[in-house]
């Protein structure tokens, strides 16, 4: 069925900045965000609290259909994760939860888990999905997709600077090391890993300033719709 609005997949690495990009362009657009990526922060605060140990692939799987994950958009145009109707964000915004999250997202069980979930949330188009495998498996119909990348350091240097931002340490090195690391875990999973859609368009925002590439991706959404 075809939908009144479009579903736009905005993936991508750690630090690339689909996350600024993506809140952005819907708070413009008018369209509902989700973070997938909170979601799997979520599972892994919330396993870390309950003791469910990471390679165990039927628990945390079992706990991810049991939590009510939702969104809700604070003043700026954030996505806040609500875990049981409890905001948690600030809670699942740190490295070690970051960390744990990519080593949980590797399986194929908890993936399956919040793959609905995820599918819910855009069924009825007019919304902004970010991730990183949201183009290539959540949404491969998804009338909008882009993959954007930036250079490791220059990553590593944004995520400082948010970190910092938040009131927490950052040590650029480990950053960018934690980056690499992530880089090579998220492209090389056995499911659903790291790759642009083969009908992705491709940003680099290295030297771009975040302005330019929402402007971009509203003109993409606006000549889609005009298309449609």
């Amino acid at each position: 069925m075809k939908r009144a609005r479009p579903v736009i997949a905005i993936d991508g690495p750690a630090g690339a900045g689909k996350s600024t990009a993506a809140r952005l362009l819907a708070k413009r657009l008018g369209y509902k965000l989700v973070d997938t990526g909170a979601l799997y922060r979520g599972v892994a605060f919330i396993s870390k609290e309950r003791g469910i140990a990471p390679d165990d692939p039927e628990g945390l799987a079992s706990l991810a259909r049991s939590l009510k994950l939702d969104f809700r958009a604070d003043e700026e145009g954030r996505s806040r994760l609500l875990i049981d109707g409890v905001d948690r964000d600030d809670a699942i915004r740190n490295e070690l939860v970051a960390a744990l999250a990519s080593r949980i997202s590797q399986l194929p069980e908890l993936r399956a888990a919040l793959l609905e979930l995820q599918r819910r949330f855009g069924k009825d188009g007019g919304v902004v999905l970010e991730g990183r495998d949201i183009g290539t498996v959540v949404f491969p119909d998804a009338e909008v997709k882009v993959f954007m990348t930036a250079d490791p350091a220059e990553r590593a240097r944004r995520r400082a600077k948010e970190l910092i931002e938040r009131g927490q340490p950052a040590d650029l090195k480990e950053i960018e090391a934690s980056i690499r690391e992530r880089d090579a875990v998220d492209e090389g999973r056995e499911v659903a890993p790291l790759r642009p859609a083969e009908d992705a368009i491709r940003i680099d925002s290295t030297a771009l300033e975040i302005d330019a590439v929402v402007d971009r991706l509203a003109k993409i959404v606006e000549e889609k719709e005009a298309g449609r």
